[in-house]
Parts: structure tokens; C-alpha cells; sequence
């Protein structure tokens, strides 16, 4: 980018007269809802083209100033920050060249500045920023011990922005690690996200860095990060960059913080089994070569009546594939064993046989089994390692396998419904209890749903199962309450809400009137329906409704998920038998106590 002469000059008189502006932003302690620091952000004067922080800087680049610009305006910094009388920390962001030229003279400048406003160079955080890569690690690793002794902290800033890496965190070993914004907004809504924000906390934990969490704008957010315990947050959300900032936290930040109630985490799909590849299927078999008679061929199933295909291997790569069932059936033809006895066995071979590598995971085949040539699913495949022949596999062994998995991720989200399956819903159970908030767990069953389902069949049958779903999520704060899938008719919501009653209520209301549209008109008129009861009898069942067993769990009632889980589950079996689809109970243990004590 060319700059003119004018605004080289602009830049120039800038620096000279100190028309540098500044604000702040907080920096707030998770845990104890307090203000850390503030973050200083340079601004050009108002109005002008410069007034971008991102235009001084190309600029001064531009122009070989940057070195002078950044000097500039950390001693801006620090005058504005010393005038505001502020607690905590100030952190100022700084190139890797700056800090290498601040660590030369053993602070200089900087620190001088800092003593003449009042500023201990401990309130001083430095933030490696993200605007040129690091070319010299020694040097700035040298400059950050020689800082640090000085008593300035030392932050690495935007870590996981591709610049920011592992290896200097490793390497500098800095005070402060700042997460990027990225990885912060929407982590409410994305469990990859939570997934990676654990992942860096454990690292903070083997460092012992704490870890800032930037660009925090809504309380979702902020809550699911205090659960994971984040140590700090920064972002609009706490308060927005101003030249006069608060010494205290906004009250929406505030709320979030002193709330007893933990997040509803995003629901993730179960984590890919590295083990779980097609290798596990594979079974020994031996090999033909291709010039083998089709009459040789028939006696080697003979000798093996365990082999249920042969693949035909030329230098030690698969070309075909003999099925067994299909190669006898023409073989035992009349004439057959005259006619083709002594001909070679790729006469009767598939030569394009499915053939996988050893290290395909399971799930990468399940499209085969909704292709349109079945073939593989009773000739079976050919699996290899690097090309080569390593055995075979059946198509019922991939079927288990692929059942297998798709039982698995159906634990943590239904099929159906996309709701939550068992897994995280036992995982949140134990977060309530962990934690010792107060809850409410309704465990919602519809009635006479398989007589419904024989009558009208099982498309009718997920239509009524799939309405439920949506009017259960309906009737819930999905910020706070959470919904899970148990499978079938079976749905459990975690209240944290305190109008759970009210929110029961509406949620069997909505069902009752909406499911009335997945019946047809004589059963409307008769308000019923005739079906096969569970012993195989005609038997007359009311529409379907919903019903709700809610029992309320307080400090010390429950002491494990399964616990709730039963108690829930009688509750619901009493909720079906009353007449308003509702029903309260309490903790079977604590009807055996109050029994004993009366």
C-alpha cells in the first residue's frame, strides 16, 4: 500500500505531539467476579483517517516508524491508565520487535515512564500480538526473562489464531495465555468449541497459565466458560472499550457469575473410536491365483466349508473375488464341471470387488450399505494394507459393526429427534449433582403410544414422537433447562427454570390439543381408538396424550444420575395413572427416613 507525503507528515506529528487516544477495556476474574485489569486499545485522533488502530499501524510500518509508534503508545498508555486511577493490571499490546527492543535495554523507556506516573512495573502486562510472526524466538525469549525480572508480566495473545503457538507458549512460558475470540463466540452452541476450550485448560493446567477468554458478547457464553472453569473473560459483554472504564463489572456479567445454575452444554456426538477400524473385521482366508481351474477352485471350498468367498490375488494384489454360494450354485449346473472344470476361476470372479483399506474406519462404509449394488453385502470384500491382500470381510460383520456404531451414537443423540440421547443426559445429571444446584427432573411418556403406532404404523408413530419432542422444547429455556431423548416416547428435561410446574403444565396442554391432528376423523368422533392390547386382544384406548413425572432434587437427596433416573421413572408410572398427566413425587429414600423418625 502507498502512503503519500501528507500523511507520512500526519503520522509524524502524531508522535511529536502526543495526539495518541486511548481506552480500556476490563478484564475480569471468573471465580471471584472482580476486575483483573484493563486492557489498553490506541486509537488516531477522531475524524481523521488514522483514527483506526489498524491504519496507524500499516502506516507506521509503512513508513519504518513502528517501532516508534508502538513506543509511543505504551507511554500513552500508561499516562492515561495512572490519570484513571484504576485498580488492577494494565495490559498493553506490543510486536515481538518491540518487546525484543524493550528486553535490550532492560526495560528502559517503559519502565521509566511507568515509575514516573505512580505505576508499579507489576501492574504492567506486556501481550505478545498477533501482527507479525515471531522470526526470532531466542532473542524474544530473552527479552521476556529480562522483562520479567523487572517485574513485568508477559501474555501471549490470540492463542490459536495459527500465529500464537504451542511451541511458544512452551517456550516463553508467559504469565497470561489469551485465548481467541474464534474459539470463544458461540460456545454455547457448538460443542467442538467446548470440546477445544477443555483441551486448552488442560494445557493451562500442565504451564500453570491462566487462560483469558476474549471477545465474551453474550451470557450463554460467559456461563459456559465459568462451568469449564475459565479463569478469565474479556468482551463486550463485561463492558465495551471506553476512555473512562468502571472499576466494576456490568450487572448482566455480574448475574451470570453469581447464578447457581450451571450451562446446558451443546450436545456432541460420541468421539470416533481410533481402534474401530475395518481392520477388526478382517478374516484370514487363503488366495488363488488366476490361472487356478474353476475344478481346483471347487475342491479348495471342499476342503474349507468355513470360507465364504476366495479373492484371486496376482503378485500379491486382489483382482477379483470368488463368492462361494454364487460359484457352486453354477458349478453344480449340468455340464458344468465338462464345460468349465478345467478353465481358469476369473471365469466366475467379480472383478471389481469392494476392496477397503485396513485403517477405513467403520463409519466410512456406511454408505455402502445404502447404496444401490448390494452385491458386498453377501459376496463380501477384499481388505488391503497399502494395496496389498490382507483378508477378507463379510457383509454381516460390517452390518454388526456398522449397527454397533450407530447404537452407540444413538446414546448420545437420538436418531429421531436429534435430542440428546442417554450418555449426556446422565452426563448432565451428574454436572446438577456435582454442582448442588437445585433442580427438577420430568420424565415425560406418552399414553397408549404402541396401540396408536400398531393402528396408524410406525411413519404416523414418529410424527407423534418427533411433535412431542418439539413441544416438550418449546415449553423449556433451553438456556437453562435441559431436554434429553431417553429413546421411544421417553423424554426427560432437566429443569433449572423455577416455573417448572407452569412449564409441565403447557408442555401436556400443547401435546394434548396438537396430537389430536395425528388421528383421523372417526377416532376423533369416538375419542378413541380400537387396537391390539400387549396380549393380542381388540381393546378400546383413549387419544394419545402425554403425561409428566417430576421429582425435585435439592443438596444431598440423590447421590448418583441412576437415582434420579429411578425416581423420575416412578413418578412418570404415577403421572400416567392421574387424571392430570402430572405428578410430584419425592425420593423413595426419603419416604423410608420420615417413616423411621415418625
Amino acid at each position: 500500500m502507498l502512503y503519500n507525503a501528507g500523511l507520512t507528515l500526519k503520522l509524524r506529528q502524531i508522535l511529536d505531539q502526543n495526539k495518541l487516544c486511548f481506552v480500556f477495556q476490563p478484564i475480569v476474574d471468573i471465580a471471584r467476579s472482580t476486575v483483573l485489569g484493563y486492557e489498553a486499545l490506541m486509537r488516531g485522533p477522531a475524524g481523521t483517517p488514522l483514527e483506526r488502530p489498524d491504519e496507524l499501524l500499516q502506516m507506521a510500518k509503512a513508513c519504518n516508524l513502528g517501532l516508534e509508534l508502538e513506543a509511543a503508545a505504551c507511554k500513552g498508555a500508561i499516562r492515561a491508565f495512572a490519570g484513571l486511577h484504576l485498580p488492577g493490571k494494565l495490559f498493553l499490546n506490543l510486536s515481538a520487535s518491540s518487546i525484543a527492543a524493550f528486553g535490550l535495554e532492560g526495560g528502559g523507556a517503559l519502565l521509566r515512564c511507568a515509575v514516573d506516573t505512580g505505576l508499579p512495573p507489576s501492574r504492567l502486562i506486556l501481550e505478545l500480538t498477533e501482527h507479525e510472526r515471531v522470526e526470532d524466538a531466542d532473542a524474544l525469549r530473552a527479552a521476556f526473562a529480562t522483562l520479567a525480572g523487572q517485574g513485568v508480566g508477559l501474555a501471549l495473545d490470540d492463542f490459536g489464531d495459527g500465529r500464537s503457538s504451542l511451541r511458544l507458549w512452551a517456550e516463553l512460558k508467559p504469565q497470561i495465555v489469551k485465548l481467541d475470540k474464534f474459539f470463544v463466540r458461540g460456545i454455547h452452541l457448538d460443542s467442538r468449541k467446548v470440546q477445544v476450550v477443555r483441551a486448552i485448560l488442560d494445557l493451562c493446567t500442565t504451564f500453570g497459565t491462566p487462560l483469558v477468554a476474549e471477545g465474551v458478547e453474550v451470557a450463554e457464553e460467559l456461563a459456559v466458560l465459568r462451568d469449564l472453569g475459565c479463569h478469565f473473560g474479556q468482551g463486550y459483554l463485561f463492558a465495551r472499550p471506553t476512555a473512562s472504564p468502571a472499576a466494576e463489572i456490568g450487572k448482566e456479567a455480574r448475574a451470570v457469575l453469581s447464578s447457581s445454575k450451571i450451562s446446558v452444554l451443546p450436545n456432541s456426538s460420541p468421539r470416533p473410536d481410533i481402534a474401530d477400524t475395518i481392520a477388526r473385521l478382517k478374516v484370514p482366508a487363503p488366495t488363488v491365483c488366476s490361472s487356478m481351474s474353476n475344478a481346483d477352485l471347487m475342491q479348495l471350498f471342499m476342503n474349507h466349508p468355513e470360507l465364504h468367498a476366495v479373492a484371486v490375488v496376482d503378485k500379491h494384489y486382489p483382482v477379483g473375488l470368488v463368492n462361494r454360494r454364487s460359484f457352486v450354485d453354477k458349478f453344480a449346473q449340468p455340464y458344468s464341471r465338462e464345460l468349465y472344470g478345467r478353465r481358469p476361476c476369473t471365469l466366475f470372479m467379480n472383478a471389481t470387488p469392494l476392496r477397503v483399506e485396513a485403517t477405513a474406519t467403520v463409519d466410512s462404509l456406511i454408505p455402502v450399505l445404502s447404496g444401490d449394488d448390494q452385491r458386498y453385502l453377501y459376496e463380501g470384500f477384499i481388505i488391503t494394507e497399502d494395496g496389498r491382500y490382507a483378508g477378507l470381510a463379510t457383509g454381516e460383520s460390517l452390518v454388526r459393526a456398522v449397527t454397533e456404531r450407530r447404537i452407540e451414537a444413538a446414546r448420545h443423540a437420538n436418531p429421531l429427534t436429534f435430542l440428546p440421547g442417554n450418555i449426556p443426559i446422565t452426563e448432565h445429571i451428574r454436572r446438577l449433582l456435582d454442582s448442588q444446584v437445585p433442580f427438577a427432573a420430568a420424565y415425560f411418556d406418552l399414553n397408549n403410544f404402541k396401540p396408536y403406532n400398531d393402528l396408524y404404523g410406525y411413519w404416523r408413530g414418529d410424527e407423534m414422537i418427533k411433535l412431542a419432542a418439539q413441544v416438550i422444547v418449546q415449553n423449556a429455556d433451553l438456556s437453562q433447562d435441559f431436554v434429553g431423548h431417553v429413546g421411544g416416547d421417553d423424554f426427560v428435561v432437566l429443569f433449572q427454570s423455577e416455573d417448572w410446574r407452569e412449564r409441565c403444565k403447557a408442555a401436556v396442554q400443547d401435546f394434548n390439543l396438537r396430537a389430536r391432528a395425528l388421528f383421523d376423523a372417526p377416532e376423533l368422533a369416538g375419542n378413541g381408538f380400537e387396537s391390539e392390547d400387549r396380549r393380542g386382544f381388540k381393546t378400546f384406548f383413549p387419544l394419545t396424550t402425554i403425561a409428566a413425572g417430576v421429582v425435585q432434587i435439592t443438596d444431598g437427596q440423590f447421590m448418583s444420575p441412576e437415582e434420579v433416573a429411578s425416581a423420575a421413572a416412578i413418578a412418570k408410572r404415577a403421572a400416567k395413572e392421574s387424571g392430570s398427566g402430572i405428578h410430584v413425587g419425592t425420593h423413595p429414600r426419603l419416604r423410608v427416613l420420615t417413616s423411621a423418625a415418625s
